[in-house]
């Protein structure tokens, strides 16, 4: 029988918890295990923290043949050279840039010669409609 150390995934959507077990490598990932020798939180904050293992357990199992996956040996390895990195600091809160507004020039000089035209085009209308007027 081949027997592995791995991962089932427990906890809901968007909040992931696991449980680390000895299991047959045939079983589903969230099948029933030989033996639960710990847990994986990745929601916590202090890296340290995170992994709790029972390491006589773990030492057991790998010298009676059992194979860790390898998110679970990375975990070992952590946890064996106690190096879990360093949190890293969210990045400074800025104010957003505000947009950039339209030239105001250029659209107010397009609408001054368009009712420059209008008012020439007007004028002679004007000027013909008075002189009616005076007859």
């Amino acid at each position: 029988m081949a027997v592995r150390i791995r991962m089932k995934r427990l906890g809901r959507r968007h909040r992931p918890f696991y449980r680390i077990c000895v299991i047959d490598q045939r079983k589903q990932r969230n099948g029933k295990s030989i033996e639960d020798i710990g847990t994986y939180d990745p929601m916590i904050r202090d890296k340290s923290q995170r992994v709790s293992l029972n390491m006589e357990r773990v030492d057991y199992w790998v010298s009676v043949g059992a194979q860790p996956s390898e998110n679970v040996q990375a975990l070992i390895k952590k946890i064996k050279l106690n190096k879990f990195g360093a949190v890293k600091t969210p990045p400074p809160l800025t104010a957003p840039k505000p947009l950039p507004e339209p030239e105001p020039e250029v659209v107010a000089e397009a609408e001054t010669t368009e009712a420059a035209a209008e008012g020439a085009e007007e004028a002679p209308a004007e000027a013909a409609a008075e002189e009616t007027a005076a007859e």
